[in-house]
């Protein structure tokens, strides 16, 4: 939902009641992940999206008809599959639910915590006998709302922390009063954690190509580089910030604001900026660690690296040279030839053409 958040807020502060769809849970080869969202305004236009196109149509529909809460299941052994479009194998819950200021009343506070880049869940009951729509919004230090009874809260707050500190959207399942092994009450929760980071070392083309990119994909980018001349905003328009400092040192200054979910990419190919910065980044728990130059290059960056005390398990998280074997030319192409890299090594991809598989598209 992050991608219509603030226009819904936006929409709702003036007053307007808005139509959500969000996806609640996916089973097979589901187009989009649970969390993603469609909003329908009152004037029919629309934002977002649930499915990549395959079932919007009739979200749409169901947004702008129904006055209640509902949660609807769209597949492709569906009587109606090919007139509803979703038609690629997969199954999609998606819960339909009309939204404005007295109905969501936190929603401004989900607003400003997101927008201050601070971790925050939204936690809506599905599914329970005595009616779906209510909700909690959880922050890692308080709540506000309630779902129906304090056992139910505290369940769902302590079960929504863990899910907003890996990341991860997902519908959780209790007892009708939240008891933790029961059946009858379903609660998705929509966790808003802050973008993941990439650390782009080098101010050079190349860095310019993979801030675009890395923006694109939703990370929040800094650019470093140590010469001031080459490091500037104006060259690096995409990069939220661009440093100037050397990079070893500004990466042991961010090191406590880093995760598992951070991607450095180390573009400069000059052993002097390079073997120090890899230094530290290899001894970090971080998603991805990868950097530039040819094979001598590399070869000669691993022995740099071993004299300065890394181990071979260290060594073995660098991904160099960097990216995806794509034949890549230009600094867009390889760009994109890292971002491949990181994708497949996020998701556990081959790398290898779909045509050429018969696994899941989505796994």
């Amino acid at each position: 939902m992050r991608d219509v958040l603030f226009e819904l807020a936006d929409r709702v502060a003036s007053g307007e009641t808005v139509g959500v769809g969000t996806v609640v849970a996916t089973f097979s080869s589901a187009p989009r992940a649970p969390g993603a969202a469609m909003i329908v305004k009152a004037d029919g236009t629309v934002s977002g999206s649930v499915s990549g196109g395959c079932v919007e149509g009739a979200v749409y529909d169901l947004a702008q008809e129904t006055e209640t809460a509902v949660l609807q299941r769209y597949g492709v052994s569906d009587d109606d599959a090919f007139a509803v479009g979703l038609t690629c194998g997969g199954i999609i819950d998606i819960y339909v639910e009309k939204i404005n200021a007295e109905t969501f009343p936190e929603l401004p506070d989900v607003v400003e915590t997101v927008r201050a880049e601070q971790p925050v869940a939204i936690a809506t009951v599905i599914e329970h006998p005595g009616g779906i729509g209510r909700r909690m919004v959880v922050w890692p230090d308080r709540t506000a709302g309630t779902l129906g009874s304090e056992r139910i809260d505290d369940a769902v707050a302590d079960d929504a922390r863990g899910l907003l500190a890996s990341g991860r959207s997902a519908t959780l399942h209790y007892g009708p009063d939240g008891q933790r092994r029961g059946e009858g009450m379903a609660v998705f929760v929509n966790s808003f954690e802050p973008p993941p980071r990439m650390l782009v070392f080098g101010a050079i083309d190349f860095a310019a190509a993979m801030a675009r990119l890395g923006a694109f994909l939703g990370y929040r980018v800094t650019v470093c580089d140590a010469r001031p001349v080459f490091a500037t905003k104006t060259r690096f328009p995409d990069a939220d910030e661009v440093v100037v400092d050397w990079p070893h040192r500004y990466l042991r200054r961010e090191a406590d604001k880093l995760d598992e979910r951070t991607v450095v990419a180390v573009l400069t190919h000059d052993p002097k900026f390079d073997v120090p910065v890899l230094e530290v980044a290899l001894r970090m728990k971080l998603g991805y660690v990868g950097a530039m130059g040819s094979r001598r290059t590399h070869e000669d960056r691993l022995n740099r690296l071993r004299e300065a005390g890394l181990t071979e398990s260290e060594l073995a998280n660098l991904s160099s040279p960097i990216g995806l074997d794509l034949g890549a030319r230009t600094p867009e192409e390889t760009a994109v030839s890292i971002a491949a890299e990181i994708i497949s090594l996020r998701w556990q991809g081959t790398g290898t053409r779909l045509s050429a598989l018969e696994v899941p598209i989505h796994r």
